[in-house]
């Protein structure tokens, strides 16, 4: 059965004791300079030494160009019957895809004005979550994937990636809000 305390275990006002925390062991550093020398000791070796830190983090546009080029670089193989598919596409069943997108919208993009209808559908295509993230991944590797897992990417971006490849534009293969997020932007004394 538990025991229940006695009013005069709490004192003889009824009050509870003051806890005092001057035995302790915790130590707060009493200065910034003190924290960082803390922080930073285990990585520093020597006084001489460098106080950058390599973290082996690349640039987006380098992790894109890297999977674009190992792509590239893979044994030919044969063609999947996707990308026979794609490259038996004409221009106006691209454009007709295009148009069918275009036709779902109550108003047109008027903010992609200038804009090629290639350009046009890949940008879609990287704005479709459906098929997982766009940023930091290749298109072609990010449409082998969809496919892969039975998420039916359009096989027009397809055809729109291999036209592409064939006339050298290795530039294609990053997502145009993959350039947007890796931006650095400088705001100028005005």
């Amino acid at each position: 059965m538990p025991r229940r305390r006695s009013r005069s275990s709490l004192g003889p006002t009824g009050t509870q004791s003051t806890l005092s925390f001057s035995n302790s062991k915790v130590h707060k550093p009493t200065s910034a300079k003190e924290a960082l020398s803390k922080s930073t000791a285990k990585f520093i070796s020597s006084p001489k030494a460098e106080h950058t830190l390599d973290l082996g983090h690349i640039t987006s546009a380098a992790a894109v160009a890297s999977q674009a080029a190992i792509e590239l670089a893979k044994p030919v193989k044969e063609k999947s019957i996707e990308e026979l598919q794609a490259e038996k596409l004409t221009d106006g069943q691209i454009k007709k895809y295009w148009k069918a997108r275009e036709a779902e919208r109550q108003a047109p993009r008027v903010h992609q004005a200038g804009l090629g209808v290639e350009e046009k559908i890949l940008r879609l295509f990287d704005m479709s979550s459906q098929y997982g993230p766009a940023i930091g991944i290749a298109r072609m590797k990010r449409w082998v994937r969809a496919n892969k897992l039975g998420l039916a990417p359009p096989i027009e971006v397809l055809a729109v990636l291999l036209r592409e490849e064939k006339k050298g534009n290795t530039g294609i293969e990053r997502a145009h809000v993959d350039e947007l997020m890796s931006a650095k932007f400088v705001i100028g004394d005005t």
